[in-house]
């Protein structure tokens, strides 16, 4: 990964964005879907303790606790504004605690299950927020976790680079904005560090179709996750940036009047000793 996310950045834009996000997430959903699933496959046990980390608006949860109608829930995110969207969402059903992902507010060993969907890939240290999770789930707990991983935007940053590169003296500067992706590799080592009893780690492929850049660009802004294409700008240079992506977008991956939005989702399911 080769940018680290500026955290109260982060915390701040989904802060802002948690009352409306659950109108612009796409790709989310089918994550949340899939890795609910996937929990239930894994599962040999009900678990009775849950925890959600970067909960979002409860969304895993509420999959969860349609699982487990008897597991006590938690879940936990960086933005003030998605824990009150949690507890809105769940009652009484979830505690919903305002925290960061690499310092979890938690005991040692008091989850059964740990989960996690699309919030990951913004956390400073992935070693840390994995180790985090591993040391408050039980011995023989389980972890499943999915976040989006190197090559998700692939299309977008690869004409932002190029338009970048063309448009303006400081291109350089302006593309080291882009958000770098954690790669499996980077997945793999931390975890081949760590004394889990197995995981398994997958990468599956999602691609969702947007009008134009225009509307690709609002949906990256609308669930808070600017920095992923460049983040934002302003004046003649941005604006000619910009132009000259939308065109190299359309030209290289536009069909029928659309274009693609790659998203490379990485799916960890992990079972402690």
């Amino acid at each position: 990964m080769n940018k680290r996310p500026d955290i109260c950045k982060i915390a701040n834009a989904f802060h802002q964005s948690a009352v409306d996000y659950d109108q612009h997430v796409l790709v989310q959903k089918r994550v949340v879907a899939n890795l609910a699933r996937s929990v239930e496959l894994n599962q040999s046990l009900a678990p009775g303790s849950i925890l959600d980390v970067g909960t979002g608006t409860g969304a895993l949860l509420e999959r969860v606790h349609a699982l487990y109608p008897d597991a006590r829930l938690t879940g936990v995110d960086l933005a003030l504004n998605m824990c009150l969207r949690t507890q809105q969402k769940l009652g009484s059903n979830c505690q919903a605690v305002n925290g960061n992902a690499e310092y979890l507010p938690f005991k040692n060993g008091v989850f059964d299950l740990v989960v996690s969907a699309s919030a990951l890939q913004w956390v400073g240290n992935l070693s840390a927020a994995i180790h985090e999770m591993r040391r408050v789930v039980r011995p023989g707990g389980d972890i499943s976790l999915a976040f989006f991983c190197h090559g998700t935007l692939a299309e977008l940053q690869n004409c932002f680079r190029d338009a970048a590169s063309r448009s303006c003296s400081d291109g350089s500067q302006r593309t080291s904005r882009l958000h770098g992706f954690w790669t499996i590799d980077d997945v793999k080592a931390i975890l081949n560090e760590m004394d889990f009893e197995r995981f398994v780690v997958t990468v599956e492929t999602e691609v969702d179709w947007y009008d134009d850049l225009n509307s690709l660009l609002r949906s990256i802004k609308n669930i808070g996750a600017g920095t992923a294409s460049g983040g934002t700008g302003s004046g003649l240079g941005w604006r000619g940036i910009l132009q000259e992506t939308s065109r190299l977008y359309q030209e290289k991956y536009g069909q029928d009047g659309k274009i693609p939005a790659t998203y490379k989702v990485l799916y960890l399911s992990a079972q402690t000793k």
